[in-house]
């Protein structure tokens, strides 16, 4: 009998996309290959409680009267204690009882944690981080990566430095915003409009807004300010919206990229939080893109030239806009929505690589790279 690799699947989380990460752990969820693994599904409250899920993730939808969300069950997942350690432990919590009445029995070693959590506290390195002191491998990219495709500023200062084309930028720190407002304004308003303000660190369109008139900058300004305290004014580029898939290679295996996807915006400003998650009107999605051989070659050299150089591993989703005169870097996605029909597998099952086959080529590329399975 074949030892099936255990599985710790981490959602939900403390950001704004908390609803998002719910809905990708559905779809990873419901397609995994329940053959050769064994999941422990971990679901961490917005409060920042690490629970052992007794969820019902089937019923995860986005229905924006009704987002899901992780609920406090009163259970409390306890990391190993030392590096080297696989166990994993579970402490329930006795109705009306202290911490010393608490209950506390083993979840067995497990092999790899797949952190399926967007935006802050999750995608941001600091997981990551967390994993890397407990020595337990885990799925996409380190903490540096992770980190540095978080934020757009520096996301964008390291792709520059690469040779990669990004959109012109402005950052705003809410000190700046607050104590010199009228000299940053001034600046801002040397930029062409349209512009785009967008938080630092933050994912899914959220807090973003599209300013068409200068006068509705302060009212953007407050928007992003409200999801991080650094903010970017970036030019609004003219062009198609097409994206790529990438996947590391297992250890001595070239970077690889899928073939493109297209976000083809009709009747909307942009493609924001409504139209990506919860179906509204204005926005197609084409996989693959209408791409001449020539243009998709240099999309995917530029995405993985993008991945190498954040340094990101297991995947990434790069958006660009193709202008008249080339591609235009937008951003790059250290964990991509993984619903089935998001983009990121959307183009790699055109390229041929399944869902549920995706799923099991990633965990396996982070065992490779991150170590073997303990048993």
């Amino acid at each position: 009998m074949t030892t099936k690799t255990v599985v710790a699947v981490l959602f939900g989380g403390r950001s704004s996309e908390h609803a998002i990460s719910c809905v990708t752990a559905k779809g990873v969820l419901s397609a995994i290959d329940a053959n050769r693994f064994e999941v422990i599904p971990i679901g961490i409250t917005r409060e920042g409680a690490f629970t052992l899920s007794t969820a019902d993730v089937s019923t995860y939808e986005l229905d924006a009267a009704n987002l899901p969300e992780v609920a406090d069950n009163g259970t409390r997942i306890v990391w190993p204690d030392k590096a080297g350690s696989r166990e994993l432990r579970v402490r329930d919590v006795a109705t009306g009882a202290d911490s010393a009445g608490s209950l506390m029995r083993s979840l067995g070693n497990i092999d790899l944690v797949f952190p399926i959590l967007h935006g802050p506290f999750g995608e941001d390195g600091t997981i990551q981080g967390m994993l890397e002191l407990c020595g337990l491998p885990y799925v996409g990219a380190g903490v540096l990566a992770s980190s540095l495709g978080m934020d757009k500023h520096f996301a964008k200062t390291v792709l520059q430095q690469a040779g990669i084309a990004v959109a012109p930028w402005q950052t705003v720190t809410a000190l700046d915003w607050q104590a010199r407002r009228s000299a940053v304004v001034a600046d801002i308003e040397q930029m062409p409009l349209p512009v785009f303000v967008k938080p630092s660190r933050a994912g899914s369109s959220v807090g973003v807004s599209k300013v068409s008139e200068w006068s509705q900058l302060a009212a953007a300004m407050d928007v992003a300010f409200a999801e991080d305290d650094r903010v970017l004014v970036e030019n609004a580029i003219v062009g198609r919206e097409v994206e790529c898939a990438v996947l590391q290679g297992r250890p001595g295996e070239a970077t690889r990229a899928s073939v493109a996807g297209e976000i083809v915006v009709t009747g909307r400003e942009f493609y924001d939080f409504e139209a990506k998650y919860l179906g509204a009107a204005g926005i197609d999605l084409v996989c693959p893109a209408d791409l001449t051989s020539a243009e998709l070659a240099e999309l995917q050299e530029l995405s993985v030239r993008a991945f190498e150089a954040l340094g990101a591993a297991g995947l990434a989703r790069v958006d660009f806009f193709l202008t008249d005169t080339g591609f235009v870097l937008n951003e790059i996605n250290t964990m991509p929505g993984f619903t089935p029909i998001s983009m990121f597998p959307r183009c790699w099952q055109e390229t041929g690589l399944g869902y549920s086959d995706l799923i099991t080529e990633l965990i396996e590329v982070a065992l490779a790279h991150r170590g073997s399975p303990s048993l």
